[in-house]
């Protein structure tokens, strides 16, 4: 239960502070055959360009976003050791 919570604490915070350090994560889109939407290409691109934009804008200097990139890499380590003391737990109590 604290594994979890933990989980997704650190990852969300992890991904704010990507979003501060100017690398917000841009996942392209997947097509499926059973999809109510579909996103076209040209979508996924303005999706990426509005994404730039906001990096652009971002009002910190770059040794504040240094620092936040590194915090975020903190962050998703302690999402890997929650994630591994999740599995420790599940292996050696059963």
């Amino acid at each position: 239960m604290i594994a979890s919570l933990v989980l997704v604490g650190f990852y969300s915070l992890g991904l704010r502070l990507l979003v501060r350090a100017g690398r917000s994560p841009v996942v392209a889109p997947a097509e499926f055959t059973d999809a109510i939407t579909i996103i076209s290409q040209k979508e996924a691109q303005r999706a990426e360009k509005a994404a730039a934009k906001a990096a652009k804008k971002s009002p910190l200097t770059e040794t504040q976003k240094r620092v936040a990139l590194v915090a975020a890499c903190a962050c998703f380590v302690v999402c890997a050791g929650a994630v591994v003391f999740g599995l420790l737990l599940i292996l050696f109590n059963h």
